[in-house]
């Protein structure tokens, strides 16, 4: 009996040991952000690099003598036009003003007395008390008293607007590029002090090969791209330069900016997108590209049956024709397909579990 048991026990045993494990469950599908790949009307389009200028910049110098006593602004602040940027010690112009004021006072009082006299003077004539000759020098006096008054109003004219230099303020709205001065320093005529510019009045400079100047005339539209920002901005006006480069043989070419093109700031690179003509292209959302090394590629979503939607890594050749949004693309797809919008999320599901470093590279 006990035997039986002992036999039956082991055979329990081995039957477990024997079971298969119970099955998985599948995982859900994957859900991807995607966009079809369709063929429509683009711009075609002559790019060049360019330069984002100021049209109004400037630097502002110092045009007296003095202690640095007050700097109200500094790099990347905002001044309205008219408001106070620097100010430097004014007393020595006040003491020279002061000055002038007070000659002005002394040769008002003689050009008056002068004339007091000059007035009399004719009197006298007209009673023949004195001669003409007295007349004439009481006349010269008076003159020369009036002529000295004269000057000495030019005088403190001259000391009340160098009293003014002493207050520098901003010649226009626009933001602080550099400060070339600490507080304390002294400043001298000429001495730079802070340079602005105008955010309103920007532009962006290219130049472009004297074949393409015809077609970049005759279409007049144009577009900027700032990589820095990923940003394009419309040109509001396109202007191009009446003359030519002899080395390069390149004319230059401005296009100007909307007045709203925030982020933008002067030296920064661009790309000057001319329009040259229209044309269908192959167009691919631009998110959905991307590049490893030399590889430019998408994830291709495949709507495998009922089972998932399985990304497919689809390698391409892009061409130069698209906007902000879309880029042309010349082989590796077709019109209709759909791209994931999100390469890493897709790239993540499309490896194989425990292949993450081999589809990596």
């Amino acid at each position: 009996m006990r035997h039986a048991a002992v036999a039956l026990l082991s055979a329990l045993g081995l039957a477990g040991c024997g079971d298969a494990p119970p099955p998985t469950k599948a995982p859900p599908p994957a859900e991807f952000k995607a966009a079809a790949v369709e063929i429509r009307d683009v711009d075609l389009t002559y790019s060049a690099e360019a330069v984002i200028e100021a049209v109004r910049q400037s630097t502002v110098s110092a045009q007296i003598s003095g202690r640095i006593v007050e700097l109200r602004f500094d790099v990347g602040d905002y001044v309205k036009k008219g408001e106070v940027i620097v100010r430097i010690d004014e007393r020595a112009a006040g003491q020279a003003l002061a000055a002038s004021e007070a000659q002005v006072r002394e040769a008002d009082a003689a050009a008056r007395n002068a004339r007091v006299q000059y007035e009399r003077s004719r009197q006298l004539l007209a009673q023949k008390f004195i001669s003409q000759a007295a007349l004439d020098k009481a006349e010269a006096d008076y003159k020369q008293a009036q002529a000295r008054l004269s000057a000495m109003l030019a005088g403190a004219g001259q000391a009340a607007t160098e009293r003014s230099f002493a207050t520098i303020v901003a010649p226009y709205s626009g933001v602080v590029a550099a400060r070339h001065v600490e507080l304390g320093e002294m400043a001298v005529p000429g001495k730079p002090l802070m340079t602005g510019f105008d955010p309103a009045t920007l532009r962006a400079v290219a130049n472009v090969p004297q074949a393409q100047v015809a077609a970049i005339q005759a279409s007049g539209r144009a577009r900027i791209e700032v990589p820095a920002i990923g940003r394009w901005i419309d040109v509001r006006r396109l202007t191009v330069v009446p003359s030519a480069d002899p080395r390069t043989h390149t004319t230059q070419v401005r296009l100007e900016l909307p007045e709203d093109a925030r982020g933008v700031y002067p030296g920064a690179f661009a790309r000057a997108h001319f329009a040259i003509g229209r044309a269908p292209r192959l167009l691919a959302p631009r998110e959905a590209v991307f590049q490893r090394s030399e590889l430019t590629a998408v994830y291709v979503i495949d709507d495998q049956g009922a089972e998932r939607l399985r990304p497919q890594l689809r390698q391409i050749r892009l061409g130069t024709a698209g906007d902000e949004r879309a880029i042309e693309v010349l082989a590796g797809l077709k019109p209709g397909e759909r791209v994931a919008l999100e390469p890493m999320k897709a790239g993540m599901a499309a490896v194989p579990a425990g292949a993450g470093m081999g589809a990596g590279r």
